[in-house]
């Protein structure tokens, strides 16, 4: 069996049981369970959770996306060795440190197999909240063209680039098409301020100004606690996102969770602290792979201007990559999963054929 043959690129064929259509992401797919199969599983398995909560199966898979894009390499490799279970060990593995530590819970149930989560729907909030400790990517630039406010926060004037912060900044943005809020274009994506969220926080949907507060010490103290756990790898946490949901627990009660992933190359920058401290970045996050990308085609802007986002879909849909960018993303992904974990990440030989042996034997969730 080749090394491509490991890879699970498509992820939304799976025959679970489902009354819904499978929502597939960029990297992950979403099967919500029957009314029955949900009930079922939370009597058997003793969720936490409401009697009559609706669970999901979430299944990760390979893909590497990048610029709006999927990529895929040479040799039939259509994703990235390694990435998935890379990704999800290493969201699980900060997800239960912010349980132990009595942050928050997450959307998690269990975890049948290193690609798969079962999950409690979860009401999000419609905020993608960045967290800035350092001075880069997207933000310094715009810095370097002359900006000083960032989502209503002043910056100082003199910083240099991948310069530390002087605190730690939290730059919001909407999460999906927001209507009638004043000063916010109806679009995804956009930037807001605290102002804006606390004036508008049932759009944003928070159950209270009060809730607020608590998803902005959630997303601090979630911040520090993974920081600070890097920082003892040799690791720098330099900015990452958030995403956070209400979910009932048993009795009824609704909480702020985290959702989504935490922590993770994917939606985190991380550096190499022995590099940074001799004033080198040395990624190791999935911003190494879009550096590729760029040194790698002859035109760069057609990555980086939104206006020619059909010529980038085509450059990604015709170019198979170079074996060593996408083994460079393996072993990025894997090493610092295995860092932040202190696990190996073995790769499957089949994993579609393991995770549906396992969603049929054990959880009884494959359609006959």
């Amino acid at each position: 069996m080749s090394l491509a043959d490991k890879v699970l690129e498509v992820n939304n064929d799976l025959p679970i049981r489902t009354d819904e259509p499978v929502h597939s992401g960029k990297v992950r797919s979403v099967y919500w369970l029957t009314t029955e199969d949900s009930a079922r599983l939370i009597k058997e398995r003793n969720y936490p959770v409401a009697a009559d909560a609706a669970l999901a199966i979430m299944v990760i898979s390979d893909r590497i996306s990048a610029f709006e894009c999927i990529w895929q390499g040479k040799g039939g490799m259509r994703g990235v060795p390694g990435k998935g279970a890379s990704l999800n060990a290493i969201s699980n593995h900060w997800f239960r440190l912010f349980r132990e530590q009595g942050l928050a819970d997450s959307h998690i149930l269990e975890i049948p197999h290193p690609f798969v989560w079962i999950v409690q729907k979860a009401r999000p909030v419609m905020i993608e909240a960045i967290a800035r400790q350092y001075i880069t990517g997207s933000m310094w630039r715009a810095y370097d063209k002359g900006e000083r406010d960032f989502c209503g926060i002043s910056v100082a004037e003199g910083l240099r680039k991948d310069q530390k912060l002087p605190e730690l900044l939290i730059t919001p943005s909407t999460k999906g098409i927001l209507k009638g809020i004043p000063g916010v274009p109806e679009q995804d994506d956009v930037n807001v301020t605290r102002q804006d969220i606390l004036d508008n926080f049932e759009a944003f949907r928070f159950r209270s100004k009060a809730d607020v507060d608590v998803y902005e010490k959630l997303l601090s103290d979630g911040f520090n606690l993974i920081s600070n756990s890097l920082a003892a790898l040799d690791q720098v946490f330099v900015d990452t996102k958030f995403e956070f949901g209400y979910v009932s627990d048993r009795d009824g009660n609704e909480k702020l969770i985290y959702m989504d992933e935490v922590g993770t190359p994917d939606s985190s920058r991380i550096w190499d602290g022995l590099s940074y401290q001799a004033s080198k970045v040395v990624e190791n996050s999935k911003e190494g792979f879009r550096q590729a990308l760029l040194k790698h085609f002859p035109e760069p802007d057609i990555l980086l201007n939104k206006s020619r986002i059909e010529e980038r879909k085509a450059l990604a849909a015709d170019n198979e990559l170079p074996l060593e960018i996408i083994m460079g993303v393996s072993e990025t992904y894997t090493q610092i999963a295995q860092k932040i974990t202190g696990s190996k990440i073995t790769l499957s030989d089949d994993p579609k054929a393991v995770i549906i042996e396992i969603l049929r034997n054990e959880f009884g969730l494959i359609g006959e």
